[in-house]
């Protein structure tokens, strides 16, 4: 693993309902409550130098290394802490999720083990929850054996075996048996608490052994495709099935940019990725509960403009405003609440509503098969591709200040019109597959004429309709199947995207200067359409090297950011990144040996 990750060094843990992060000294530096677009409690990650508020984290007396891995196939944490004399601890880290009396139980709640291993060692709890985003410490009541935390609108209560008095002193005890922290709902802890603890640990470790056992992965990458599946599905907000971006906030995409963005959010076009790569993965569980958040949107819109963004409980309006409490990550703010992309106008969200919609009409896996009734209101959004794929948008890189007819958007408004041809065709509805496909193949048309710009060179697609300018999202159109990767316009456009915007074994999303002055980090995913255009194209000893270089810049974890200094190869940009570990999980399908071959 890269060293020039160590602020990303982040583990994290989570249950679908609410998550953290843990840092390499084992403390919960970003975790909110209740859900993940709620106030951080845990925001040391964002308080710039100030790392002893907003963390929980278990000081060992003299520690002097660190080493952290998750139990196999699971988002179990394990760090063991070790102290200058030879003493040491083992901190277990889960949030509970599991089956119980016919539903999952996934509570708002942080469970902790801290297990003597070696010597007599000696620890401080540090346990500062903060409210209001960074504004105020959250005000603490107690009793015998427990802790009442009370963080904006509601309150968390730690149950716990260790010593109550030395928690809230912070004073340094020795610690000689096991000892069991639960940070959870305000209500007494029922049970013992050693014994349930414990009991939920085992069902919790069970349940995620068992849905990664569910997996089809490819034979090579095994491990870096079955973390990169358990974080997304940690990215599902499960009561209402929406995919949040990533689990953080205002991570900047480069130093001192203010490209500082709250992703906790459920992008369309973010959101389609994600079921996509899952669903190749047979992860159905995902898409089931995406489909039914997909239907409320649409539902909510009744045949009108689909938002590029909504929150994980479907409200619409995301002001963004500033936590001017909190400094930033490494004192770099500004650290946002809300996305003014809400606002924005993005024609390529109807395409990615139907694209994986479509799947519910075809797969007869799924609980709930897509019905008649489905069709007429997925046309409707196939309507809204049609009128809208020749007009404006901000694009999917999200211009604050132009719009143009972004190429992107308007193939994504061809693949709605195609993929509803497709499926009127499945269900044998001849008349509306006819006239999907006219649709369809007068968008291409337009597409060919509009967005094809004649050059010196021989041509090449353009990003937009109205100027000649590349992006990386050319590299789609493959993806897509709107073209063939031996044709020669694909070919040619190839080039200039890859002369234009790789930099080493990086891309660019796009070179021009945006409303923040010129790019100063890769994008990830920009550099994994590179790598699976390249295995598409049969340049695959060239797509593996790639790939390998990649999966090189991880973090411990096996996870990473949205962009990546191309020059360094550190990390930036919120944490953990949908968009990055689905293209772990696309290229290692796209370039693994078979498992026949090595049977």
């Amino acid at each position: 693993m890269s060293e020039n990750n160590s602020d990303l060094e982040l583990w994290p843990i989570g249950n679908c309902q609410v998550s953290g992060l843990i840092d390499r000294r084992g403390g919960i530096v970003w975790g909110c409550v209740p859900r993940v677009d709620g106030d951080p409690a845990f925001c040391a990650l964002l308080n710039g130098a100030s790392q002893d508020v907003g963390v929980w984290r278990f000081e060992l007396e003299g520690q002097v290394s660190t080493h952290q891995e998750y139990i196999r196939n699971t988002p179990i944490l394990l760090t063991r802490l070790e102290a200058a004399d030879g003493s040491a601890v083992e901190v277990l880290d889960f949030c509970p999720r599991y089956e119980g009396n016919g539903r999952m139980y996934r509570p708002v709640a942080f469970s902790r083990i801290v297990r003597p291993i070696a010597g007599n060692p000696r620890i401080k709890v540090v346990l500062r929850p903060m409210k209001n985003y960074g504004a105020e410490q959250a005000e603490t009541t107690n009793g015998t054996n427990h802790i009442r935390y009370l963080i904006h609108d509601q309150a968390l209560r730690l149950s716990t075996d260790a010593p109550v008095g030395y928690i809230l002193e912070q004073r340094t005890f020795r610690i000689e048996n096991d000892t069991h922290f639960f940070l959870g709902p305000d209500e007494p802890f029922t049970g013992n608490l050693r014994e349930e603890v414990r009991r939920m640990e085992q069902a919790t470790r069970k349940y995620w052994q068992l849905w990664v056992r569910s997996l089809a992965t490819p034979y090579e990458w095994q491990q870096e495709v079955i973390r990169a599946a358990i974080t997304l599905k940690l990215c599902q907000h499960e009561e209402t099935g929406a995919i949040v971006a990533a689990l953080t906030t205002s991570i900047p995409e480069a130093p001192h940019s203010e490209r500082n963005w709250d992703y906790r959010y459920c992008w369309i076009r973010d959101s389609y990725y994600t079921v996509q790569a899952l669903n190749r993965l047979g992860a159905l569980d995902v898409l089931e509960k995406y489909l039914g958040y997909l239907r409320n949107i649409v539902d909510d819109a009744a045949g009108g403009q689909i938002q590029p963004l909504y929150s994980v409980m479907g409200v619409a309006e995301l002001n963004e405003t500033t936590a001017s409490w909190l400094e930033g990550y490494r004192g770099m703010g500004p650290v946002r609440v809300g996305n003014a992309a809400y606002k924005q106008v993005q024609h390529d969200c109807y395409g990615q509503i139907v694209l994986p919609t479509v799947q519910g009409f075809l797969d007869r896996r799924l609980l709930r098969m897509a019905d008649d009734r489905d069709f007429e209101s997925l046309e409707q959004v196939g309507e809204m591709a049609w009128k809208m794929h020749d007009q404006p948008d901000a694009g999917l890189w999200e211009f604050r200040t132009r719009q143009e007819v972004h190429t992107y958007s308007a193939v994504m408004s061809w693949a709605a019109c195609d993929r509803l041809a497709n499926a009127a065709a499945y269900l044998g509805k001849d008349d509306r597959a006819a006239f999907w496909r006219e649709r369809a193949d007068k968008v291409a048309k337009t597409i060919d004429e509009k967005a094809w710009k004649e050059n010196g060179e021989g041509g090449h697609y353009g990003a937009s309709f109205e100027s000649d300018y590349l992006d990386a999202s050319l590299l789609q159109l493959l993806e897509l199947r709107f073209i063939e990767p031996d044709d020669e316009r694909f070919l040619r456009t190839f080039a200039m995207v890859e002369r234009d915007l790789r930099r080493g074994q990086h891309m660019l999303r796009y070179a021009a200067e945006d409303d923040f002055g010129a790019p100063e980090t890769a994008f990830n995913i920009c550099t994994f359409w590179l790598i699976e255009a390249l295995a598409l194209m049969g340049r695959k000893d060239e797509a593996r090297e790639l790939f390998c270089t990649m999966l090189d810049h991880r973090t411990g974890s096996g996870l990473l950011s949205e962009d990546m200094d191309f020059e360094t190869g550190e990390l930036w940009g919120n944490f953990p990144q949908t968009y990055s570990l689905v293209g772990i999980i696309n290229c290692a399908g796209l370039l693994s040996r078979s498992w026949n071959t090595v049977r």
